[in-house]
This record gives C-alpha cells, structure tokens and sequence, in this order.
C-alpha cells in the first residue's frame, strides 16, 4: 500500500464526517499480523482522554498537519510537551511503556501514523487518567 496524498484525503475527508472527528485505516499485511500499524486521521477537537499503553511503546509519525503530545505523571501533572509537524524539529516520536499521554490536534487535516507491538487490546479502564 502507499500513503498517499489522495490517501490521506480520504481519511481526513471521513474524520471530519465522523463524530469523534477522527478516523484510522489499518495498514497491517492481514488480521493474523501481530503488531499495529495504521494511519490516523485527526481533526481539532477530537476527544482522545489522557491513557498509556502498558503492554507497549507507541511510535508516532506526523504525516500532515500539526498535533501536540502531552505527557503526564501518576499525578495528572504535565510533564512534557512535544509539538509534532512535517518539516519541523520534530516529525516523529516513540511514547514509552506506560507513559501517560493524549494529543491535542491544532491543524485540520492532521494525519499520523502510528505503531505499536502485539495485536490490538482496547484500553482498559485502569490504562485511562480520570
């Protein structure tokens, strides 16, 4: 598959229609394939609550568009903050095993893409910061 332009139009053009204005196209080679692999088209405004991944690290990509990782402690507090573009400091990151984090999107048309191990586990109740 390419990632291409026209790609990602059609999965900007589907976020801005969904209702959790974002949406995420499957790259993996089938459903056996064990890691994860996907675009993620986001757009501002999108809920993503404060979570972490504890079975993996998270490597995250910026496409198109412009997006802020925030980090945080057990405490809720804000410990890092990292802006993500094309063509800027920082295109890319990895997220460590259980880091805390969301993303707030300040560019429509945003799309990343993003890698984790193992096969798809939704996030559990105790993986999300009230």
């Amino acid at each position: 598959m390419k990632i291409t332009q026209a790609l990602m139009d059609e999965l900007t053009a589907e976020a801005k229609a969904s209702p959790r204005l974002r949406m995420n196209r499957d790259l993996r080679n089938s459903p056996e394939d064990k890691s994860q692999r996907m675009l993620n088209a986001l757009e501002p405004g999108t809920p993503l609550p404060i979570h972490r991944h504890m079975k993996s690290s998270e490597t995250v990509v910026c496409l198109r568009g412009h997006l802020r990782e925030i980090f945080y402690n057990d405490a809720g507090e804000v410990t890092d903050v990292i802006d993500l573009a094309p063509n800027s400091d920082c295109v890319a990151l990895n997220i460590p095993i259980g880091q805390w984090h969301t993303v707030e999107v300040l560019e429509g048309g945003t799309v990343i893409m993003e890698v984790k191990d193992g096969a798809y586990e939704p996030t559990g109740p105790e993986d999300i910061l009230a």
